[in-house]
């Protein structure tokens, strides 16, 4: 019986050193940039603590392994461009976010929904990554490596819900309904999920795509 194609569980192709890697250079300076100007004067400090507390841990991970799995430049480009999505919500809280507000006001909807836009890239942008980290580190076949990228956007997204609604808990219980952003919708932590599940499939299907596109290439 044939044994399905494995790939190595650290070969990159780009430079190991972050000195000689320009193009990641370039991702951290920008993202770098907009954490900052997001982080001047925000619309509610403490919830803008909050909201960044995952953040710091994720990029202190991201630095921490970085000679010990290093991604692609795709994936840490498209990393960066969720946090700087993420980065603008934590400004503004969410649920005021001037991008929501004209999304509500362009497509006559009930709520401000930044928030479950950023669910859904979520999802798109982060599959090809955890795609990639399945791939590599665990060394999973190329059919399970989906379907085991797909359920860690699900863990991620679901995880990020309940420490969101833990932290918010614990620090400050009263704030927390404002901090939650749910507007009233009761199963708002639910439709979240779904939408980070949407975007997974979408960003999944375009990573095969793209697989199969540079397979017949070569």
């Amino acid at each position: 019986m044939d044994r399905p194609n494995r790939a190595p569980p650290v070969a990159t192709g780009q430079p190991k050193n972050f000195k000689n890697n320009r193009v990641l250079q370039g991702i951290a300076a920008i993202y770098a940039i907009v954490w900052l100007i997001a982080a001047i004067s925000p619309t509610n400090r403490f919830d803008w603590l909050l909201e960044n507390l995952l953040v710091f841990a994720f990029v202190g991970l991201l630095i921490a392994t970085y000679r010990t799995f290093t991604f692609s430049n795709l994936s840490y480009g498209l990393m960066a461009l969720f946090l700087c999505l993420h980065a603008v919500g934590a400004h503004y809280n969410y649920s005021h976010s001037p991008i929501g507000f004209w999304l509500q006001s362009a497509l006559d909807m009930e709520r401000n929904h930044y928030d479950r836009v950023i669910h859904f890239f979520f999802g798109l942008l982060f599959s090809d990554p955890l795609h990639e980290l399945a791939r590599r580190a665990g060394r999973i076949s190329e059919r399970w490596s989906y379907l085991a990228s797909f359920a860690l956007v699900l863990a991620c997204s679901n995880f990020y819900e309940i420490v969101e609604w833990a932290a918010a808990e614990i620090i400050d219980p009263e704030a927390a309904l404002a901090f939650l952003g749910t507007q009233g919708d009761v199963f708002d932590a639910q439709k979240d999920a779904v939408l980070a599940l949407a975007g997974a499939i979408l960003g999944l299907s375009l990573t095969a795509l793209s697989r199969k596109t540079r397979l017949r290439a070569h």
